[in-house]
Formats: structure tokens, sequence, C-alpha cells
């Protein structure tokens, strides 16, 4: 039988990892500054030895910073970025840095994606991409998927998860009473269904598959600009895996994992990095504190991970007064249900308790 997750956990001493990894979040900003340079110079070597090139995946003012922190050490990167996703404040910065522009994955038809016609064929991008996979999951049964979905309802893993009774796959039940419907039938359940679909795949049609597709063209691997403290599905793997990972399947690097949010604006401001206008500027409280004086966080201007976690005036809110046309597409007209009549953003946020 192969080995479950506990038992792989325990092969590669994972609780060792992520307790050291921990040790090393907990540093000062002199000393994380000084192990990125350290591991980005390592995965610049390590990638000379298997004659691979590397560049950077460029999108907000995380992986912008990344860019010019390269730079910095003398690292020269090139940068790619599906740009024309990002708000215009953030592509006028990309044109000044000189970052490579893709277009998004080309659609069976031989166009290519674009974001409403994902949003249609697939689904809303809502909370977070790991409950969107959820829900996803439920919502389109398979005889493969079967002990996935009964993880995701009742936390129940079966063999490959070590048999756990109240695991991390379960989903969040205030989740789960606005989604879980789909299996109410298996899991003798009561739980609503929405009158709409949801989807992760966004970011894969849109972003992920284009860069990974010039990567592959160009023989080049990444460096990223994610940190573990922000969480999402890919802060365990950093954790266990550390900044530079060459793997069979993948190999990237991700200079910043042990940052947090401070760590990441003060090296903005050492660098001098071009902060795009949506941030607003870099400031600092009076407990010393740095923020952004307008948005914390950027994506597509369609995208509604999270957005349950924001205050008002949330993003939506934000694209409302930045651009009230384009608001009122994504809230209103963006998707089209069988009846003909048009719907958006709007429906979802009812759904969810997100006022708008």
């Amino acid at each position: 039988m192969a080995e479950n997750c506990l038992e792989r956990m325990e092969r590669i001493d994972g609780k060792r990892k992520i307790a050291d990894f921990i040790v090393k979040q907990k540093q000062d900003y002199g000393f994380k500054v000084h192990y990125a340079a350290i591991r980005a110079r390592e995965f610049v070597e390590g990638c000379g030895t298997r004659g691979l090139g590397y560049h950077v995946s460029v999108g907000g003012l995380d992986s912008i910073t990344l860019f010019l922190f390269l730079k910095s050490i003398g690292i020269y990167a090139p940068g790619i970025s599906v740009s024309y996703l990002e708000d215009a404040s953030i592509q006028k910065i990309h044109k000044q840095l000189g970052i490579e522009c893709l277009k998004s994955a080309i659609k069976p038809d031989g166009t290519h994606w674009n974001k409403a016609q994902i949003i249609q064929e697939f689904g809303f991008p809502v909370l977070s991409k790991e409950i969107a996979g959820k829900i996803e999951t439920l919502a389109n049964p398979t005889d493969k998927n079967k002990t996935v979905r009964h993880a995701i309802v009742t936390g129940e893993t079966g063999a490959y998860g070590g048999f756990q009774k109240n695991s991390r796959m379960k989903m969040p039940q205030k989740w789960l009473e606005k989604f879980g419907g789909y299996a109410n039938e298996e899991e003798k359940t009561e739980y609503q269904i929405p009158d709409f679909k949801v989807s992760s795949k966004c970011c894969y049609y849109l972003k992920e598959k284009p860069c990974d597709d010039w990567a592959k063209e160009n023989n080049s691997v990444p460096f990223l600009g994610l940190m573990a403290s922000e969480g999402g599905r890919r802060a365990k793997s950093l954790m266990i895996n550390g900044c530079n990972y060459f793997g069979k399947s993948t190999i990237r690097s991700a200079p910043f994992a042990i940052f947090n949010r401070q760590d990441l604006l003060q090296l903005a401001l050492d660098l001098n990095v071009p902060v795009p206008e949506i941030y607003g500027t870099i400031e600092r409280k009076k407990d010393g504190t740095l923020y952004t004086t307008k948005a914390q966080r950027t994506g597509c201007s369609m995208c509604g991970f999270g957005i349950h976690l924001e205050k008002r005036p949330h993003r939506f809110d934000q694209l409302k007064e930045r651009n009230p046309k384009e608001w009122h597409f994504w809230m209103y007209e963006c998707c089209t249900d069988e009846n003909g009549e048009k719907y958006g953003w709007a429906k979802v946020l009812d759904y969810i308790g997100i006022g708008y």
C-alpha cells in the first residue's frame, strides 16, 4: 500500500522542517534579507548545473520588489507577466521595468481565454483558491474523487490521509452550509446549493498555464514572490521545502518565503521600488508598522478570493470608485444564465453575505 500523508510527513521529517522554518521567520529584517540573497544565488547556481535558465513571475508589489531585489544583488532574471490582468497602474510599472507581457491560455478554438469567458465556463473564483477547488470537486462528483468529497464534507480522510477523523480537508462549516449541498444525498446532509458555479480555474488558464508554457519554451524556471506568512495553499509547502525546491516536476525559488508583510514593505522602501498607484504609498504608523495607503493586496479585477476577509471599502468598492463602468459589468453583466439573463458578482456577494 502506498504511504499515507502522515507517513510521508514522518519520512521527510516534516515537523522538524516546519519548526526550523518558523525559527527563521522570527529572525530580524537584516537576517532575512541576507538569507534571501544567499538562497537566490544558490538557486542560480543550481539552475546552472542543470542547464536551466531562470526568470521572475511578476504581478503586484511583492514580485515587483523581488524582481528589483534580484537585480540589486547582481541576478538579472527576465520578468514575465500576463500583465493585462493587472490594474492599469501595475501595467504601467511593468512597462517601465521591461517585463515581458504574455497572453492568457489558448482555447480549443484557437482564441485566448478572457476573464468573462472563464467565469461563464467554469465559475466564480470566490472565498479562496482552496475552498473554491473543494466546492468545484463537490459539484463534479466522480468515482475517483469520492474519498476526497467525503473528506471535504466530514473531515474523514480514508487510507491516504491516515484515517484522520477531523482533518483540514473538511471545508469550514460556514461554507459547507452554503455550498455543501452537492453531497446531500451521499452524506445525508441538508446543505444549500448555490445558483451559480464556483471554480478555482481562473488562475490556471489566465496566469499559471501561460507562464508555464513560456518557461517550457525557454527552458527556464521561476523565482516567485511567495511568503509563507501570507497563508494559502502553498504555505505548508514553503515551510517543508524551503526557499529553493528542485523536484521531479517542479523547480522554483521563493527567496522571500520567510518574510512577513513588514519585511516586504521595508525592502520595497530600501530599494526605492516604484509603487503602483493602486497601492497608494507606503507609510508608517505611529507604532512603526508599515502599510500601503490604498490596496493592501491586488489581483484580477474580477477575483473574489479573500473578499470575505476584507473590511469596507473592499476591492469591489474600490473598483467602483476607480472605474464605475467596469464595476457594473462585473457586478451585473459578466455572465448569462440559461434564460439569457445577465448576472455577475452581485449575486455571489449577496449569497455569501458581503455588501457592495
